[in-house]
């Protein structure tokens, strides 16, 4: 009969963080029912909105990063720190738990350290090719730390590293509803080819303004649309009947079931899901993101002939040449969707939770 565990998460910031760190504490519910699962997050953050959505406690931390430029901001930091750590301490005494695990995020630092400091296992999730500060710095109380790409022992000792991807939203992968009409939904014709613009739930203003000065193009080509503008951007770049727009989609597995193309940044989970679901892409990495991860992230797939990237400098001048030359392009399209669904790892979750109770054991 398996035990039950109690289980500190902490970290978050981007739903980058926080989407991988519920879907592992849904895999350890999933497995152990009788577990007890706490979040420790940093105040204001978005976690402390989205994990209690979820259905789990979280406790709020102090704690923010540092600031690359010169500001009164970083003045507090090493006030906020202590705090933290104290704050940390107080929690892992309370909760006693079996392990902690962190996904990189402000909270995650204060709370493994001190976890580790107490004889606590430490777990760390890594999401990106090139890795974030909290977890550089977390790598040597780690018991094990699982990445999603091949090559992270440049930045992490080896003899600690699996491969086990980065947790996807199961629902994306589930059969749909026979009874519901994707294109339907979508009010579109599934008789043309299809374009899936996202650029995260807020929005990325380059692809959108690269979208709508190549619109003329798309057009001339018979290529709809379903673009996702993001929420800062709901209403703007004049009329539109090419396809569909909206400021979010909801029922992002319909919107991935309609795609022949889609267009994306290349956020640690964008690139996860892509791949999961073996989705000819176009990404247009963000270059305002630290160490320029995001560029990192969709190289990784273009060297192995599993994605194309277009620069966020070039993208109104090019974006629009790129998806007429990849929907007119049959081959090419068969080629990336076969590619990038090689590097797709649908079951990561469960492939996590297996190797920290492996670890602890």
């Amino acid at each position: 009969m398996s035990r039950n565990y109690r289980v500190l998460i902490s970290g978050g910031g981007t739903g980058g963080h926080i989407f991988p760190a519920i879907a592992i504490a849904n895999e350890i519910m999933a497995q152990y029912p009788g577990s007890v699962i706490e979040f420790v997050g940093a105040k204001g953050r978005m976690e402390m909105e989205k994990v209690p959505a979820a259905g789990y406690q979280i406790h709020g931390l102090w704690i923010s990063g540092l600031q690359r430029r010169l500001t009164p901001k970083n003045l507090s930091l090493p006030f906020k720190l202590i705090a933290s750590l104290w704050k940390s301490r107080s929690i892992i005494r309370r909760f006693k738990p079996d392990f902690t695990v962190g996904v990189g995020g402000y909270a995650s630092g204060p709370l493994n350290y001190m976890a580790s400091r107490m004889g606590i296992p430490v777990f760390l999730q890594e999401q990106n090719s090139y890795p974030g500060i909290t977890n550089k710095l977390l790598k040597k109380y780690a018991v094990k730390i699982s990445v999603a790409y091949q090559q992270m022992d440049r930045f992490f000792p080896k003899q600690k590293l699996v491969l086990t991807g980065n947790p996807i939203r199961q629902d994306l992968l589930m059969e749909t509803n026979s009874s519901i009409n994707a294109y339907e939904h979508f009010s579109l014709d599934s008789k043309k080819k299809t374009v899936l613009v996202v650029g995260g739930s807020l929005g990325a203003r380059t692809i959108n303004e690269a979208i709508f000065e190549n619109m003329n193009l798309l057009v001339e080509h018979d290529v709809q649309l379903l673009w996702q503008t993001g929420k800062n951007y709901a209403g703007e770049f004049g009329t539109f009947d090419w396809g569909t727009r909206t400021a979010f989609i909801q029922r992002m597995d319909l919107a991935y079931q309609v795609a022949d193309v889609v267009v994306s940044r290349a956020g640690a989970m964008s690139v996860s899901e892509l791949s999961a679901l073996g989705k000819a892409t176009i990404f247009v990495p963000s270059p305002f993101v630290s160490e320029d991860h995001q560029t990192k992230n969709a190289l990784n797939l273009v060297e192995k002939d599993a994605a194309l990237l277009c620069p966020d400098r070039d993208a109104k001048v090019r974006l629009g040449q790129f998806i007429i030359d990849l929907i007119k392009n049959d081959i090419k399209r068969s080629t990336l969707e076969s590619e990038i669904l090689k590097l797709g790892l649908p079951n990561a979750a469960k492939s996590i939770v297996n190797e920290i109770i492996d670890g602890i054991r």
